[in-house]
């Protein structure tokens, strides 16, 4: 009457295909290669006092090392950055990415401590979160 079953026969796309995500050449990977080690440079020259520039610094890094799929260096990274100013940017949503993907793989692989362990970092993550904002 109105065309409601009229796709009926079509078949539905099947969401059980991953998204992959877009793969680096040679050229790329290299190019963000030289741009984490130059700006690792600048974050140790940076003056600790400065901490504002050095968790940026940091967080551009962590950003740049999870692009290049190095996330446990980009962990550690982006906690480096939050150590030095907390704040909600960009370093934060992909470090809670981070942790949630970690806590995932531990629940795949059944470790137990793993998931307690990640769980962990992102209810710590959620506090940042919640002193962020109120501090506002």
């Amino acid at each position: 009457m109105f065309g409601l079953f009229k796709n009926k026969d079509k078949q539905k796309p099947t969401t059980s295909a991953k998204i992959s995500e877009p793969t680096l050449t040679e050229e790329e990977k290299a190019s963000l290669l030289k741009e984490v080690e130059a700006l690792r440079t600048q974050a140790e020259a940076t003056n600790d006092s400065d901490k504002e520039a050095k968790a940026k610094l940091y967080e551009k890094i962590g950003l740049k090392q999870a692009e290049l799929t190095q996330n446990e260096e980009a962990i550690t990274s982006l906690e480096k950055s939050l150590e030095y100013k907390l704040s909600i940017g960009d370093g934060y949503k992909k470090l809670m990415n981070l942790y949630n993907a970690k806590r995932a793989e531990s629940a795949r692989s059944g470790n137990d401590e793993g998931i307690e362990y990640y769980m962990n970092k992102m209810d710590d993550m959620r506090q940042i979160a919640k002193k962020v904002t109120t501090s506002r």
